[in-house]
């Protein structure tokens, strides 16, 4: 009777947030991310920051899509990154998409 004006809330996203150290700027690291990420239902960024690593944010409904998202990542990426850093992170924000952030 109401359902036009009941508005359901948007599922809960889970949000990760990586950084990636090694040889990860200059060497197509942000495009080939965003390529891989087409593969998933994540939403967030890929950015350089200016210490050299690159900064991943990434948001899903389902954590085990962020994880094996993430072990494709270090398999794409192994002979780049020397070390990883990832945890879970509070964001209000819900991305639409995925982007390349500058």
């Amino acid at each position: 009777m109401f359902a036009e004006s009941e508005q359901l809330d948007s599922p809960a996203r889970i949000t990760l947030r990586a950084i990636y150290h090694g040889r990860v700027q200059g060497v197509g690291f942000r495009y080939r991310t965003t390529r891989l990420v087409q593969q998933y239902p994540i939403y967030g960024y890929v950015k350089n920051l200016p210490d050299g690593t690159v900064e991943v944010v990434v948001q899903a409904e389902d954590k085990t899509v962020l994880e094996q998202f993430f072990d494709d990542m270090m398999l794409t990426f192994a002979a780049n990154v020397a070390d990883v850093l990832v945890e879970e992170i509070d964001c209000e924000i819900h991305f639409q998409q995925f982007q390349i952030e500058r």
